[in-house]
Parts: structure tokens; sequence; C-alpha cells
């Protein structure tokens, strides 16, 4: 408190209530290819139908990445998707002009006042906006001539209440002919499930003003609106009569001339073409990755790798989700499974996965590895497919969250059923068990009767330690980072009795509450002038130990059966009673 000059009395508090706090384990983290959807930025999805409307339905080229996120989103709701894409990936657009505009905010950097030779361009790269028309009304009589002399006679004119004219905001500035209807539409059903000509957003009386606002003070900038509100279109320009005295964008004193759209040979319509898809690099793929390295930027705790980028590019991927996320992060864990051509009819699968494991040669307590593939029936495209068990591994572990704790297995019977299974590529013996799991791939195995279960629960490390189970890898990554989110309250704190004791105060009841909660045997926390001698305190450090008996699960049950004569006290053979 600040020294008083005067009497007087000074009231001050000191909050003494800071808790260690809960951290998210459930997490998700994958990044392939998809039909549609930003490129190379983190979108939330917490259902399959949010992955549909936000990335398209998957396509023969995609399924593997769909499903796999699809798989895990089957256990959670909370999945970060990037969407890798060449970067000669083109978006569809009203001419042969096209750019690659992979996200808000490269349209914002370079596109939204842009003055491009072409009205309209598919919000996403990719094939699909290729499907996309885009069709306006225009208030200036010079429309006639594209689209017919009265409003009438435009064939989406059902969707509006009147014809556009000039808005009051513009009129109030003395100018006019501002206003204009617009319709996307899915010129070939790709958007619609077949059904072609599905007008899919209905724009009514935007302003080719920049300033110009509605009545409740939102935009009615055609550019802005499309921007903010449009799933699938994006607007350029210019979008003038003959494209000459570009007077849209322009601020609302504008006598505004009619629509051209460059590209169109009805003035009002535009259908957008030249949309591309291209191959992906395994660069590519570790780009979209690296969107998730940064752990101040976006919390994760566990990555999902699908097929890896398929046989190109798996070790590359997988090898990149291990060294440069999650090893380095340290607060999450990544998901591996095998390349299909070893498993799916491979002759000896229990050696393509050793050999797969071999070539990875990464033995990291970060990285889970699983035995294969599954197959499921893909209801958008009425086929099956092999899909990679690591998404459903990964949700296995979100299921594990919700119904115990993160230092629980997520393996066996009770808590490892897979979902959405018809056969496994697949089903090691037991003998091929015994040879996987020595190096650190957990078998899938089903059983008949039970299902199709995840059956064991190593880590990618093959040396004896507590870390070389998933329960024990995850119980650390909480404990280290609910303690480390409460110790930042320490910094800055004078490295005294007082601010270790309260350190302590804050730590040891969060893991009493781990232990009453079966994650830990026992514990010890030690912050004192033991470990924070004169040295560290004058190097403005500052140092607790917490000591951890970590729970651990039960892998092998050894059971005696034991036959004894009818007449012979069980307590003559195992004693007691």
């Amino acid at each position: 408190m600040a020294f008083q000059i005067s009497p007087g009395v000074n009231v001050s508090e000191v909050d003494l209530t800071t808790v260690v706090p809960s951290v998210s384990t459930t997490a998700g983290a994958f990044a392939g290819p998809f039909q549609w959807g930003p490129v190379g930025k983190r979108t939330l999805v917490s259902s399959e139908t949010d992955l549909v409307n936000k990335f398209g339905k998957p396509d023969g080229n995609t399924a593997t990445s769909f499903f796999s996120a699809a798989n895990f989103l089957a256990y959670g709701n909370n999945l970060q998707v990037v969407r890798a894409a060449n970067t000669l990936s083109k978006n569809a657009g009203a001419n042969n002009t096209v750019q690659t505009i992979n996200n808000v905010d490269v349209y914002d950097t370079t596109y939204i006042t842009d003055t491009l030779g072409q009205s309209f361009v598919a919000r996403y790269p990719g094939a699909e906006g290729n499907s996309l028309k885009v069709s306006v009304w225009d208030s200036n009589t010079a429309n006639a001539a594209a689209g017919g002399s009265t409003f009438t006679s435009w064939t989406y004119k059902s969707y509006f209440p009147a014809a556009p004219s000039t808005s009051s905001y513009v009129s109030a500035s003395g100018g006019a002919n501002d206003q204009i209807h617009l319709v996307v539409i899915d010129e070939d059903g790709l958007f619609s499930q077949g059904a072609k000509g599905t007008v899919l957003e209905v724009f009514p009386y935007l302003s080719k003003a920049s300033d110009a606002v509605n009545d409740d003070g939102s935009t009615s900038y055609y550019r802005t609106v499309l921007r903010d509100q449009s799933k699938y279109v994006y607007a350029l320009g210019p979008v003038d009569n003959a494209n000459t005295s570009d007077t849209w964008g322009q601020t609302a004193n504008t006598q505004f001339s009619g629509c051209y759209m460059a590209g169109s040979n009805t003035g009002s319509t535009v259908s957008l073409a030249s949309g591309s898809d291209l191959a992906l690099t395994g660069a590519n793929y570790t780009t979209a990755y690296g969107e998730f390295t940064n752990p101040d930027v976006v919390d994760i705790s566990l990555i999902v790798t699908g097929d890896a980028g398929g046989a190109t590019n798996y070790t590359t991927v997988q090898q990149y989700t291990i060294d440069s996320i999650a090893s380095v992060r340290k607060d999450c864990v990544t998901f591996l499974s095998p390349p299909q051509s070893g498993i799916v009819g491979g002759a000896t699968p229990e050696t393509s996965v050793t050999s797969w494991v071999t070539t990875l040669a990464r033995a990291s307590t970060y990285a889970i590895a699983d035995s294969g593939w599954k197959y499921q029936f893909d209801k958008y495209n009425n086929v099956y497919r092999w899909i990679p068990l690591n998404g459903d591994i990964a949700g296995l572990c979100v299921r594990t969250d919700e119904t115990r704790d993160p230092w629980f297995s997520p393996a066996g019977v009770n808590r490892g059923a897979i979902k959405n299974v018809v056969k496994l590529a697949w089903n090691p013996t037991q003998a091929q068990r015994d040879t996987i799991y020595s190096v650190g791939v957990n078998p899938v195995v089903s059983f008949p009767g039970q299902g199709t279960i995840l059956y064991g629960d190593k880590t990618l490390v093959t040396q004896p330690s507590a870390f070389n189970r998933i329960n024990v890898r995850r119980l650390f990554i909480v404990l280290e980072k609910a303690i480390a989110t409460a110790s930042k309250y320490a910094l800055f704190e004078l490295n005294d009795e007082f601010t270790r004791a309260q350190f302590i105060a804050l730590v040891e009841p969060f893991l009493r509450d781990v232990k009453g909660r079966r994650g830990i045997y026992d514990y010890r926390v030690v912050c004192d002038t033991t470990n924070n001698t004169p040295e560290v305190i004058d190097s403005n450090k500052f140092v607790g130990d917490i000591y951890i008996k970590p729970a651990r699960s039960v892998n092998y049950i050894q059971l005696n059966f034991v036959a004894v004569r009818t007449g012979v006290s069980f307590s003559e053979i195992v004693g007691g009673i």
C-alpha cells in the first residue's frame, strides 16, 4: 500500500483465492484436403454436420481426410480443422483470370478494395466453386439492356419484395441508383445434393456505395456484406456498365452506373469457372499442420493425422507432427496409423507395421501408434471406404476424458470400443499383437460379441518408463499444463517465504484432488530454501519441485485356477480362515 502523509484509513485487498484451473484435454487438431472451406486457417468444427457445412461433402480425393475428422467427431465436439491445399489451386471466377484467395485474411489483405477485371469469385479455391452462379438486378436503367426492361423479367424476382432503387442514405447524400439485389445459385448442384439451380443465398437491397448503411446502422455495401455473410462468394470489381466509369465502391454522393459483369454474356448473371484443385505435396500438409505449433495461439490436446498425406507424404507428415508440434509444445499427443499399402490386403501386416515404425524412427512419449485401418460406409457417395484408425483412437481419449479422466487408459472393453466398423483390414492374432506391441504399436482387435477394441495403451517409446503408457503421458500433460497456468500468478512477485508458501497452498489441493480421482498414488511439493537457494533468488528465478507417483494401468492379468480334493480345507492351501 502507499505511504500516507497525514492520518487516515487506507483500505486494500489481497486476493489469496487463486486455484489451479481446469484445462482442456479434449480439443483435437487435424489438417488435410477438403473440397471446400478456408485454406490455411484454423476452423472450429463441432460435429460431422458442421464439417460438411464448412468443408463440403467427401469425394474420392478427400474421403480419407473427411472421415478421419468425422470419426474423431463421433466421440467429441471440439476439432480445429485446417484445410491443406496446393499453393497453385485456384478459386473459380467470372473469367479465366482467376486468383488464389485461400481465406478471408487473404481477401482482406489483397482483394477487398481491388479492381480486377471480374465481378465475383468463389470464396475458396477448388473445382467445387465452378458450380456457382451469381445473378444481380440493378436499379440503374442501363441494366435494361442486360436482362429486360422491367424488374418482372428477372428469373429471381420472386425472392425479393420489390425492385431495387436508390437507398435513403445515398439519396440524402445526393447520389442515385445505388441498390442491387443479388442471389448466389448452385448451377451444377454440387452444394445442394444434385439439385441444380438451387438458390443458395439471397441478398436484397445491397448498395454500391462504400459508406452506405441500413437504417439500423449496419453496412449495406455489397462487398462488405458478401465478405461478412456469404458462405460462397466474394465480390471483386469492377462490375460497372462496360467496365468504364468504375463508380461502384465510391461514396454515397455518386450517380452510380449500371451492372455489367466481366465475363458475362447476359449482363446480370455470371457462371464462375476455372476453379481448380491440384495434388498436395508434403510441404502443403506440414504448412497446414504448422497452424498448430504455437501453444500461445491455439489450445489443442490431440492431433489426428489421418492418412498423413498418403503413400508419398506420410513419413514427412507424421514426423512433423511428432518433432515440430507435439514434442515441442509438450501439451498434446499425436496419433498415427501405418500406411494403407501394407495393411489393406498386405500379406504380412505385422512386418509392414514393424517396418513402418522403424522407418519413422521416432521414439516419443508424445506419439501414439495404432495397428491399422477400418472399413466403413460412406453415406455421401453410397460406397465403402478404408479409413485409418487414428481419428478413432484420439476420439477414445475424448470419451475417456468425459466418462472418467485423462489419466485413465482409453483401451479395453470398458472405454476402448471403436465406432462405425464394418471390418478391420487386419485383425491381429495374439502372436502378432505381441510382435507389434513390443515396438510400441497398439493393436486394434475385433472380438466376437465384444466389438472392435483398442487393445493396447502404449506411447511410441519402448524403453521401460512410466511414460510409455498413454494414461501417464496424458496425466502429466494435465498436471504440467494446469500447474504452469496457475504458476503465472507468481511471476514478478517476491521470492520469499510468503510466495513459496502460497505456491504450495495452490498446488497441493489440486494434487490431492487428482489423487482422490485415482490419477496418482502419492505426491510431494517442495518449494522452500532447499531449492530456492540464494543463488536461485539472485538470478530472479523461482523453483518448485513436484514429485508424482503416477497411477498405472493393468496390462497383464494372471488368473490361477487350482483344483483341490473334496476333503481338503482351503485354509490348508491358501492360509487364513
